[in-house]
């Protein structure tokens, strides 16, 4: 099969069979997304696919523009708030972002060693097997990513219905109907175009950095006026509990989740072995300072007290700083939120696309739509569990839960790398990550799990490891002992009838033959 794929081109060794895929798959085939299919026409018909689309420039969007979203707007309280000084709060936003860092450089290195979208799903399955990699993908529909998303809209709805309420606290049935519009109108989005997905996200991401500006220029014009009450050293107020400072480490990682992005949509970015790095060498470094001089800009204009009592805190910036240009804060988040929110739902679809695809979900999760080779059914599946958790948690809680789960499963991927040094020494590595990076990444992720499970539980927590475990009870009955449901095939001719979709590998001749045609049309 012929491809012109130049990240297939350098791939050394072949990723392993996964356990419990479906038989059409192989590891080759299951990257090849670029290839040509001769019909008896004569003509060329590209196989109905993920395609790669995403370019330097949209490569660093989707991670920027994911990073900087509802974070900066909501986490700043919480920081300040349970590291309990002013400046140590300052110093844990650095340590987030250069954790962040450190674990981006060790997903390079994973990305060429597994040249597969999926990232942690995909790292974690082929390390350490089955099981581990199907409670990822598990974690990852149910909890993971339906959380970040559902975070970063309802707080696009808080910045939305404040201007129209009185206390936006009250209202929290508009803020949740508000959230739950958005998230499906940006799904409907990403299921028409790919391209339009990273258009927007281009350009929210062009906005928002625009809005970090406006920020950033208004608070070293408040310094230079002298406005520094709020930056005095506070360290005697510092807080010592492990599990609060674990908790404030959830609030500043909740802004800077995104960093791993790229690697979920591996399959999707042109060259990536070029493409991969440097987007994560620019994007990280950008939003750490960024969110730094984001944090001192808003000390400048109100007391840690106040931001961490605010709702809308870029909208009392913007009152007291913007003066009659104060819109312009909201209206910035609105956007922030609007690209961050695009990006999550993108990449959250390809997560369960590849999980889909290698037998650890239902098939149909993994069909292509016949006409916009976009992952339809995954993202309409995210949609709804999205929308749901919408209605069961505020963003405090979406925070906690998200934060537990996730670098569980953060911790064991780094984790593979080392392991994959060991037992795959001779793959195709041509970027090494420093295996203290990798330990770094390991021990924090260790902390952050038990010290606020051990010092200071909540139950979240709870929710986050039963959903986790839970897990098992679908795994040995569906993909060990592969039982299938009674109608599930007439219901999955349903869904491919209805969203007409199909398998990714591609199509038989006649439905070629018709696909183009439509295309063409």
């Amino acid at each position: 099969m012929p491809t012109n794929s130049s990240f297939n081109n350098h791939v050394s060794d072949p990723i392993p069979p996964i356990l419990g895929g479906p038989d059409w798959k192989d590891s080759r085939q299951a990257i090849e997304f670029e290839n040509d299919v001769e019909n008896d026409t004569g003509s060329q018909t590209q196989l109905v696919n993920l395609k790669r689309t995403m370019g330097l420039m949209g490569s660093i969007s989707l991670i920027v523009g994911t990073m900087i979203g509802s974070g900066i707007f909501v986490s700043p309280g919480g920081v300040f708030e349970r590291s309990g000084s002013v400046y140590l709060g300052l110093i844990i936003w650095v340590l987030c972002g250069i954790l962040s860092t450190f674990g981006g450089i060790v997903y390079i290195e994973l990305s060429s060693v597994i040249p597969s979208s999926g990232a942690e799903y995909s790292y974690i399955l082929s390390t350490f097997g089955a099981i581990p990699g199907f409670l990822t993908s598990w974690a990852q529909l149910t909890l993971i990513k339906p959380a970040l998303t559902t975070g970063i809209c309802l707080t696009l709805a808080q910045y939305l219905v404040d201007p129209f309420v009185d206390d936006v606290e009250q209202a929290k049935w508009a803020v949740n109907l508000v959230s739950s519009i958005a998230i499906i109108f940006i799904t409907y989005l990403n299921c028409l175009s790919t391209n339009l997905a990273n258009r927007i996200q281009i350009y929210t991401t062009v906005a928002k950095l625009v809005a970090v500006a406006i920020i950033v220029v208004g608070g070293i014009y408040n310094l230079c006026v002298g406005k520094t009450d709020h930056l005095a050293p506070d360290f005697g107020s510092t807080e010592k509990s492990a599990g609060k400072l674990a908790s404030a480490f959830y609030s500043g990682l909740w802004a800077y989740d995104g960093w791993n992005q790229l690697n979920i949509v591996t399959e999707e970015i042109k060259d990536p072995y070029k493409n991969l790095p440097r987007a994560i060498f620019i994007g990280l470094p950008l939003v750490t300072i960024c969110y730094l001089l984001v944090n001192i800009s808003f000390l400048t204009a109100m007391s840690n007290v106040e931001l961490i009592a605010s709702s809308s805190v870029a909208t009392l910036y913007g009152d007291r700083v913007l003066g009659v240009m104060s819109w312009l804060m909201p209206l910035s988040v609105v956007l922030s939120t609007f690209g961050a929110a695009n990006g999550s739902l993108f990449t959250a679809a390809r997560m369960t696309y590849v999980a889909g695809r290698e037998g650890h979900l239902p098939d149909f999760l993994s069909f292509v739509d016949v006409k916009r080779d976009t992952p339809s059914t995954s993202l309409i599946l995210n949609c709804i569990i999205s929308v749901a958790l919408t209605i069961a948690f505020d963003i405090n809680g979406l925070i906690d839960f998200f934060s537990f789960a996730a670098w569980i499963f953060y911790g064991a991927t780094a984790a593979s790398m080392i392991v994959l040094r060991y037992t795959r020494p001779d793959a195709n590595r041509p970027f090494r990550a420093p295996i203290w990076m990798a330990v770094i990444v390991i021990l924090m992720s260790a902390f952050l799990v038990i010290a606020p499970v051990a010092q200071e539980p909540q139950i979240e927590y709870l929710y986050s490891g039963l959903f986790i475990i839970g897990g098992l009870i679908f795994y040995v009955p569906f993909v060990h002992f592969k039982w299938v449901l009674p109608g599930m095939e007439k219901f999955t001719v349903l869904v491919q009838k209805t969203l007409l979709v199909i398998p990714p590998e591609g199509l038989d001749e006649e439905v070629l033959i018709q696909s183009t045609t439509q295309k063409k049309k």
